[in-house]
């Protein structure tokens, strides 16, 4: 078993469930309360970040997530704050505050509005990899990762309007020059030097700032899937990290090749399951063609079986996307729980409390 763990940005949110720049705050409570499991900064004060151990077994993930997010709601609700794992301001209204860091600031300075656009949580899984293997998974990940986007889809509205697609955070963070898919690399060589040419071109500033759809970590011996919208339901957050891990074991065990897919082809594939997630097509990478969503994704479980069989998560990552396709992402829960004409003070106050996934 692959060791796997889920990095999760979360928005710190007022009674309202209006953000709050109070990040700070945040983390020096959690701190005091729970020393060995910190907290992390991110680009803005609106934001903080939890993180997994690195996990094998998938019981003991579902316990950290579960124990991770549960102390760091603690630790905000100790402020008369809230914590809500939702990609984008829903609401609106309240400018972005960078994180008084250097590097933030800089990253502020350099790309402006952008920066400031794209204040979003994600939800970033890390699959342990050997290091000789890193390239060929990231490479032969590419067509499915829209897959693992479109069921993770969580982000409809922002700024009190309805965006008309699934992922408005999927959409603004590939609006980054450095991110989104790219070719495949065939070696390390042709990686390292993607990183040095977007560093020297100014499209990062440095090898963090390469938000590719799957990097290799530089803290970690894990390949970093980066394209989940940050989910809402722990479960749904659960889900998606089994098929990341299941599908960087299936490429490695097979020796998948990457494939001969146009860049094009993956942008649209990308495109479509930021649009409407699993409510119409999607690219189903066995055939080539966009198939409804149910049959894409049954393409998937297939590609990963043996994967899931030997993991022991077969019935629940099926449960999972069975679920999904019958009731819905966070997105269609969101704009069920908004109505007509919508109530997003009703969808933040649903967040909130959905984000938290202990027993009430």
């Amino acid at each position: 078993m692959r060791h796997i763990g889920i990095e999760e940005e979360l928005f710190v949110v007022d009674a309202r469930g209006r953000l709050v720049p109070r990040a700070e705050e945040v983390l020096a409570a959690h701190l005091e309360r729970d020393p060995e499991h910190p907290l992390d900064h991110e680009l803005f004060l609106q934001q903080v970040e939890v993180k997994t151990g690195a996990q094998d077994d998938p019981d003991a993930l579902r316990e950290d997530l579960v124990a991770r997010r549960g102390d760091a709601i603690d630790s905000a609700r100790s402020l008369g704050l809230e914590l809500a794992a939702v990609p984008v301001d829903v609401l609106g209204g309240e400018d972005p505050v960078v994180t008084p860091y250097p590097r933030y600031t800089r990253i502020v300075e350099r790309y402006g509005e952008l920066a400031r656009t794209t204040m979003v949580c994600g939800m970033h899984v890390h699959v342990e990899v050997d290091p000789d293997d890193a390239i060929p998974v990231i490479d032969a990940l590419r067509p499915w990762t829209p897959l693992l986007a479109a069921l993770a889809s969580n982000s409809p509205f922002t700024n009190g309007r309805d965006t008309r697609v699934a992922s408005w955070r999927g959409h603004l963070r590939d609006t980054w020059p450095s991110a989104g898919v790219v070719e495949p690399f065939r070696d390390r060589e042709a990686y390292r030097l993607l990183v040095e040419h977007a560093i020297a071109s100014g499209a990062a500033i440095d090898e963090h700032m390469v938000y590719l759809d799957a990097r290799i970590a530089t803290r970690y011996p894990t390949v970093e899937v980066r394209v989940a919208d940050v989910c809402t339901d722990a479960d749904d957050a659960l889900l998606v990290a089994e098929l990341a891990r299941a599908l960087v074991a299936t490429i490695v065990t097979e020796r998948t090749e990457p494939g001969e897919w146009r860049i094009d082809v993956l942008r649209d594939a990308a495109w479509r399951a930021r649009r409407d997630a699993l409510d119409a097509t999607l690219l189903d990478p066995l055939s080539g063609m966009f198939v409804p969503a149910a049959q894409a994704l049954d393409s998937l479980l297939r590609t990963v079986a043996v994967a899931l069989k030997d993991a022991g998560t077969a019935d629940r990552v099926e449960s999972g996307v069975h679920r999904l396709l019958t009731y819905g992402t966070g997105a269609v829960r969101q704009r069920a729980v908004a109505g007509d004409p919508p109530d997003l003070t009703a969808v933040m106050t649903d967040l909130v409390r959905r984000t938290d996934p202990r027993p009430a």
